[in-house]
């Protein structure tokens, strides 16, 4: 290989957290690998040539859109490339890979077959929304993106009804409302918050109990990315009135 290409003895697996909006949200360090590395693996190419731009970086001789309709021959492709000894770095559209996204498979994969895999950590929506809401953030359960439909939505719910820890959720707008209800009907009238656009130019958190927080939302008014938090089982989080 020529150029910036790189042959390591001991290729490496990079997973690279980017922003989840702000595009000042990236590290020095992810920056760098990002500068560096030879192939890439990305959930969508047009996204992390943003990242690209805004830095000014060449991209790579190589990128592999992996998602969950390519993961495995992309992952075929990635593994390949770690065994002829060339690094990749694995980076989501936003946020940490492994999280809500087909990443973990990869990651999962490329240690069993004993490849160093070296996270780079950043921007995360679970953690900023946690911390915005203003619940407890001492023991917390992410439970990703709920069931579509409603008897299956309302199970995941009831899964969680006594857990005593705070609960993280991404869900759609299109069903944000539905959600919120049906939350209140399984866990009761809790303390939650409900983040919109996280770190983005129209940044929004609404903070309330579940009851309240749909009236905060007008018909359609609801656009974006969206983290909800919710309290935990504790009587102090809850109103019975």
């Amino acid at each position: 290989m020529k150029g910036r290409n790189r042959t390591l003895p001991e290729a490496k697996l990079f997973i690279i957290a980017t922003p989840i909006g702000n595009m000042e949200d990236i590290t020095y360090r992810a920056v760098r690998i990002l500068k560096e590395t030879t192939v890439l693996a990305c959930e969508d190419t047009r996204q992390t040539r943003k990242i690209y731009d805004r830095y000014a970086l060449s991209p790579p001789s190589t990128i592999i859109a992996y998602h969950e309709h390519s993961e495995t021959k992309a992952g075929n492709r990635i593994m390949g490339f770690l065994k002829d000894g060339v690094s990749v770095a694995l980076c989501t559209d936003a946020g940490v890979p492994g999280l809500s996204d087909p990443g973990y498979r990869i990651i999962a994969e490329a240690q069993e077959a004993g490849f160093a895999v070296e996270v780079i950590p950043g921007a995360s929506a679970i953690t900023t929304a946690l911390v915005a809401s203003g619940l407890s953030g001492a023991s917390f359960t992410f439970k990703g993106f709920p069931p579509r439909k409603t008897g299956a939505r309302r199970r995941f719910l009831e899964a969680d009804s006594t857990s005593p820890h705070t609960l993280v959720f991404f869900e759609s707008p299109f069903r944000i409302i539905d959600f919120l209800k049906e939350a209140l009907e399984v866990l009761g009238n809790r303390k939650a918050a409900v983040c919109v656009e996280l770190t983005k130019k129209f940044e929004a958190v609404k903070r309330g109990y579940l009851k309240e927080l749909p009236e905060q939302f007008g018909a359609g008014s609801i656009k974006g990315e969206i983290t909800v938090v919710i309290a935990g089982n504790n009587p102090k989080f809850i109103n019975e009135s």
